[in-house]
């Protein structure tokens, strides 16, 4: 099964990451694939990420950092042949990255389709 959510589902480079080795998605890479990637670090664990690496969507120093920051925060370790979190986007890193952002989309379309009329909140939750 693919991607997903609407954020990642349907760009081939990460479609590709979410089931190839070979198609992991590491440092130095350039493209829209690494500012989706980014972004989705920035909206799910407030990453840090340098305003140049973000603007020329590269996978530099800070886009490392801050993937090597969200494996470890969450355990994403490939244990067969690691023994600590690296700083490549692979099946694991795509796939929990993927996860957040649908829990995300599905946490802003009930949030968005409450309203307040005439001081009465209708959706899902009013």
């Amino acid at each position: 099964m693919g991607l997903q959510s609407n954020f990642f589902r349907r760009i081939p480079k990460l479609e590709a990451a979410a089931v190839s080795d070979p198609a992991h998605i590491l440092p130095g890479a350039v493209g829209d694939h690494v500012a989706m990637i980014q972004h989705a670090l920035i909206a799910l664990d407030g990453a840090d990420i340098a305003r140049t690496e973000v603007a020329t969507k590269r996978y530099g120093r800070s886009t490392a950092d801050a993937v090597l920051s969200y494996k470890k925060k969450r355990g994403i370790i490939n244990r067969s042949y690691q023994t600590q979190a690296d700083n490549i986007v692979g099946k694991m890193t795509i796939a929990a990255l993927d996860k957040g952002m649908l829990q995300l989309e599905r946490t802003i379309k009930v949030q968005t389709i409450q309203c307040d009329f005439g001081g009465q909140r209708h959706g899902p939750e009013a």
